[in-house]
């Protein structure tokens, strides 16, 4: 066996003669731990947060997205239809017309956007998942689907063809309003609500949809201007080829985003508070790891009649420093792996019993991901060695005369 190795063993799980040492050598050891299990479980939790947080990306974005790069509206002609229903690793396609409209209910106004769709909408989307309660619309019929939070501020009912929502959107022109009907600036249609939505709090506020030619009459667009395009690639498509065939459909300038560019604000902001957690809880390691450095400054003063008996007997300052370093690398190791462990049945406790909420009827959402007992291992490992090495750096050539 290593004779550094075998000699560092002993130090580490070996009691001193000095209690205080004892004290400090398991004050350091615990915080390690501790330090390790904390950085686990809020790596785990923040998983779990941006899991919680884009899961209605699945079930409301669509794997692709096209857009126009200038203006509200791209040209999709019959033609261009058929070409994109060929290209290899689309299952499905659809039209969409998007615009903000001005929304009035019983007295209550609504500013929101008008998501007109087509029949195949349903094959892109997951439309049953974000269903509330109520019906999908009827197609060629004044039928719309809210949000939850629509409903909430226009306190409006399903089916209640007594009292029908109004819709409003500027007409197309010069913009000069009438002053004896400001009405006239604004098409207007009545409609009645089939069915209730649910997304998360902004997305249920801000859309509103519709069939996609109920839509078109009511902007007084013609039959082959869209506002966007949604994608359902196959499982087993390539995206960048899919892309790449794409483009040459159109000979205007497009915007193809796929669903975390759908969402990049998200995304970045979620990925920042990520980074910026580690880097906090990164730091309350170094700190905890002062302790490491001081357990074995410590050893090393303890140890000194050794450390001489070892250097007469033949070791050199090396291999008495290489001691010292692989007692706290050791440490730190072993330390780093139990709060792992400790992490992980914490993680797997709250996956099972769910004993923190952050409702009554919501649990704190964790996600168990081998990544992150790599990040954690490797964290406190570096952090370990670098910490033994400087404590064992305190070991000089006065100690040995």
């Amino acid at each position: 066996m290593n004779f550094s190795l075998y000699i560092a063993k002993r130090y580490l799980f070996s009691k001193s003669s000095n209690n205080a040492i004892n004290i400090i050598t398991g004050i350091a050891a615990m915080g390690v731990v501790v330090g390790a299990m904390s950085l686990f479980i809020v790596l785990s939790g923040f998983s779990g947060l941006k899991d919680f947080s884009l899961q209605f990306t699945d079930e409301f974005d669509s794997d692709l997205k096209i857009l126009p790069h200038s203006g509200k509206t791209i040209v999709f002609s019959e033609a261009q239809k058929s070409q994109l229903s060929t290209i290899e690793g689309i299952e499905n396609f659809s039209e969409i017309i998007e615009e903000r409209i001005f929304l009035h209910y019983k007295g209550k106004n609504h500013i929101s956007y008008i998501k007109g769709v087509d029949s195949l909408y349903g094959k892109v989307t997951q439309l049953d998942s974000i269903m509330y309660y109520g019906d999908w619309l009827v197609p060629h019929q004044n039928e719309v689907v809210v949000g939850l939070s629509t409903v909430a501020k226009l306190s409006l009912g399903v089916r209640d063809y007594g009292e029908l929502l109004e819709i409003y959107v500027p007409k197309p022109g010069t913009g000069q309003l009438n002053a004896l009907d400001p009405t006239d600036a604004f098409n207007k249609e009545m409609v009645v609500v089939s069915g209730v939505y649910q997304v998360n709090e902004d997305l249920d506020a801000k859309y509103v949809f519709s069939d996609l030619e109920f839509a078109r009459n009511l902007l007084s667009l013609d039959s082959t201007k869209i506002s966007a395009i949604e994608i359902k690639l196959l499982p087993n498509a390539s995206e960048e080829n899919v892309r790449s065939k794409i483009a040459k459909i159109f000979p205007e300038e497009i915007i193809i985003k796929n669903r975390i560019q759908q969402n990049d604000a998200l995304y970045k902001m979620l990925n920042t508070e990520n980074v910026a957690v580690y880097l906090i809880f990164t730091l309350v390691l170094i700190i905890a790891l002062f302790n490491v450095i001081g357990s074995i400054i410590m050893m090393v003063l303890d140890k000194r009649k050794n450390i001489k008996t070892l250097y007469n007997l033949g070791a050199s300052l090396p291999e008495i420093r290489r001691i010292f370093f692989l007692q706290g690398t050791l440490m730190t190791v072993l330390g780093g792996l139990f709060g792992i462990f400790l992490g992980i049945l914490a993680v797997i406790a709250q996956l099972k019993f769910e004993f923190v909420a952050i409702t009554s009827t919501l649990a704190y959402p964790v996600k168990m991901e081998f990544l992150n007992v790599v990040i954690v291992f490797v964290t406190i490992t570096v952090l370990g060695v670098i910490a033994s090495k400087i404590a064992s750096s305190r070991v000089r050539e006065k100690l040995l005369v």
